[in-house]
């Protein structure tokens, strides 16, 4: 390990001062400085040849780069990127070569690249084809608590600071028990945090009904984001509403509603006042304020904690053996015959499972769940799953 010191520099100066003294050998002050000799001796060259400055890093940028684009170039590319917005790198290499035509002009993947730096476009994606169709499973109707939780955000306001606040409620069907109410942005990372909370707190639910909202839903495959294909991986089947149809959540609505009326109108003084008042009132609704569709009884008589406890941490998924198995990047590509194929920014740092089809044709898995079909001959990326058209409002389980 290197220094035990905040500052590198300083511990520097210190070896040295040390090992010009004298009193300890070189080799001993290394040791306890946790370096190398090489390290050390070179720390003591540069001292005496420079002085303090000489304790200093060096640049690491190579004396020579024979490959490096000329600045000429690189000014030629700047300015057809001014007269030329939409042009990418092939056009502007077009162009370059049109009037250079014996000059050792940079590539065009090369003044891609440069364009990037720019602040330009990057390289196009081709569009993937659409994929086949999922009929869309009915609303499940529960018969216990925790079969189904409802999600939403109740919608934004201002309270009397000024300040904006975004209410997530989550609430279990059955007996209409609130589980919590935060004031959280519409990020992935806050929304998952209140929910590792609540699983910790309650445990899962089997199902978690959402609608199309961000951090929920997303563009890709089956309309899963980030927030629902991590409720996928711990095991909790999502149901999505149907577009435009607040009513599939309609008992969630009618809860908002009366949040509104006894907790914003008016809202509080700040955002903290407002979470401590929305804390209150989810504590009132439970165990105080009868329910009609629970014959008058209180949510707090129905309601019973999940037997199904919360893991915490995830293990790899793993598909059977004679399936291809990839890992998904940060950005949503798997490398697939030879290029980048895209899959979803929803399933980042997970790994999908390929089943062959045919020659070329493989099915693509996540979980136990068909998200697409990767064709070798598509220039785009995987062809999503889609789902069908709408289903009857509700099932029983």
């Amino acid at each position: 390990m290197p220094w035990k010191t905040s500052s590198l520099l300083e511990a520097r100066q210190h070896f040295v001062r040390t090992a010009l003294r004298g009193f300890k050998s070189v080799a001993q002050l290394c040791h306890e400085a946790r370096i190398s000799c090489k390290t050390g001796f070179k720390w003591l060259r540069r001292f005496r040849a420079s002085g303090g400055p000489g304790l200093r890093d060096h640049s690491r940028r190579p004396q020579s780069s024979p490959r490096r684009t000329a600045a000429r170039w690189l000014v030629a590319i700047r300015g057809l990127r001014r007269k030329h917005a939409s042009w990418g790198g092939k056009k502007i290499y077009a162009r370059l070569r049109h009037q250079h035509p014996r000059a050792h002009l940079p590539k065009p993947r090369t003044i891609t690249d440069w364009l990037q730096r720019f602040g330009g476009k990057g390289p196009r994606r081709n569009k993937a084809r659409p994929g086949p169709k999922r009929p869309r499973p009915a609303l499940t109707i529960p018969r216990v608590s925790n079969e189904v939780w409802t999600v939403d955000f109740k919608g934004w306001f201002r309270t009397r600071d000024g300040q904006r606040v975004n209410p997530l409620t989550v609430r279990d069907l059955f007996s209409r028990f609130i589980l919590g109410i935060r004031l959280l942005s519409l990020e992935h990372t806050p929304v998952q945090q209140c929910f590792q909370a609540l699983f910790l707190r309650y445990g899962q639910p089997k199902i978690i009904r959402v609608d199309h909202g961000a951090p929920f839903a997303g563009v890709g495959p089956l309309d899963l984001s980030r927030l629902s294909a991590w409720w996928l991986r711990l095991g909790i089947r999502v149901e999505f509403t149907r577009r435009a149809c607040p009513q599939d959540n309609g008992a969630h609505e009618q809860m908002h509603r009366i949040y509104k009326a006894d907790t914003a109108s008016p809202p509080a003084a700040t955002p903290r006042a407002q979470q401590r008042r929305s804390t209150r009132w989810a504590n009132y609704y439970n165990h105080q304020r009868p329910h009609e569709a629970l014959g008058q009884r209180v949510p707090a008589t129905l309601y019973h904690k999940s037997r199904q406890h919360y893991r915490g941490y995830l293990r790899p998924l793993q598909y059977p053996r004679p399936w291809q198995t990839r890992r998904v990047s940060s950005r949503g590509f798997i490398h697939w015959r030879g290029r980048a194929r895209g899959i979803g920014r929803a399933f980042a740092g997970e790994n999908i499972g390929l089943k062959r089809v045919r020659e070329g044709v493989h099915e693509v898995y996540f979980e136990r769940q068909l998200i697409g079909v990767l064709v070798d001959t598509d220039p785009g990326g995987m062809r999503p799953v889609r789902w069908g058209k709408n289903p009857p409002r509700t099932k029983r389980p």
